[in-house]
């Protein structure tokens, strides 16, 4: 269940200017970094990583790396209304008469009270585009996108409940259910994802949790600190998890995750991907976590997912009828 939450923003690695209240100032000015019994900087607890600025830098603002408080206005409510699903116009988005969830449903960072006006989430390019794909993957993503309804093999990988559309490794801003709840040990840290209820036991080790010749869906990773930013490296990934699937990348991509914690209710969250199969070159992202208050519940996917059924039921029903 998405839960709508206040979000404070910060400033990027990458020198953009981001707006923030006169008192998330003062309370910069004053806060010291909490630390565990063992002396790593404290991550613990539930944050919500819901945001809607794009991924990518839409070409009206080309060039332009912050929005204007005006700019930033008209471009939050363009995007609630082609999206809002209680209008008839939201419901035609989504194939109006097939049914969806209501607007209650929703968590994508609409209504904060103060959010950051960056133009893109990538922040590397500096133009906030993905890189030019490769000849390869052009025609790799162009196959995938002709799959068929036939079988239930055919469908992505969130349909099926395998794994969230949001979860990590990288984890991407999504419609609902972003949220992600870190829990540490000395040897370890667990990034525990909200959406289909995935958890990542990461070791602070140079190998990793298991031999890197064994393909995983969440891929092989393991984490060291770098001053007081925890760094989570993954590798070697079985090809089926929802960021391979929805960005065309193969299983030769690699992941670098950044948390760095700077004031009491802000992580800012880094990952770079590079994939010389897909891309002309490694891109990176910042997404900023706010503190939550509240748990993170049981997601049940598969214990409700009717939607598996109905796709396949429709697509047999187009083919009796394509045979008369």
């Amino acid at each position: 269940m998405s839960k709508k939450k206040i979000k404070v923003l910060h400033m990027s690695t990458c020198a953009v200017v981001l707006m923030i209240l006169g008192q998330g100032i003062a309370q910069a000015q004053t806060w010291t970094l909490p630390r565990t019994s063992f002396g790593h900087p404290d991550l613990q607890g539930v944050w919500d990583f819901a945001t809607i600025t794009p991924l990518e830098r839409p070409e009206e603002f080309s060039g332009q790396a912050v929005m204007t408080e005006e700019e930033s206005a008209s471009y939050e409510q363009a995007r609630f209304d082609l999206v809002n699903h209680d209008t008839d116009e939201g419901a035609t988005l989504v194939c109006e008469g097939t049914g969806n969830y209501n607007e209650f449903w929703y968590d994508r960072g609409f209504g904060d009270e103060v959010r950051d006006r960056r133009t893109s989430l990538i922040i590397d390019p500096p133009n906030g585009r993905i890189p030019t794909l490769t000849a390869e993957a052009e025609y790799r993503i162009g196959f995938r996108e002709r799959r068929s309804f036939e079988s239930w093999e055919s469908r992505g990988i969130a349909e099926r409940c395998m794994a969230g559309f949001n979860t990590g490794p990288p984890m991407f801003p999504s419609a609902y259910n972003n949220y992600v709840q870190f829990i540490q040990t000395e040897d370890y840290v667990v990034v525990f994802n909200e959406m289909i209820h995935d958890a990542r036991i990461v070791p602070f080790s140079s190998q990793g949790g298991v031999e890197n010749t064994v393909p995983q869906w969440l891929g092989n990773s393991h984490a060291h600190w770098d001053g007081d930013s925890l760094i989570i490296e993954t590798k070697n990934f079985s090809g089926h998890t929802a960021f391979t699937e929805n960005q065309g990348a193969t299983t030769n991509i690699s992941v670098v995750e950044r948390f760095t914690r700077t004031s009491e209710n802000i992580i800012e969250y880094e990952f770079t991907v590079e994939d010389s199969s897909t891309w002309t070159r490694p891109w990176t992202v910042m997404v900023p976590m706010t503190r939550s208050d509240t748990p993170i519940y049981e997601y049940a996917c598969h214990e409700g997912n009717y939607g598996m059924t109905n796709i396949l039921s429709g697509a047999r029903a187009q083919e009796g009828t394509a045979q008369r």
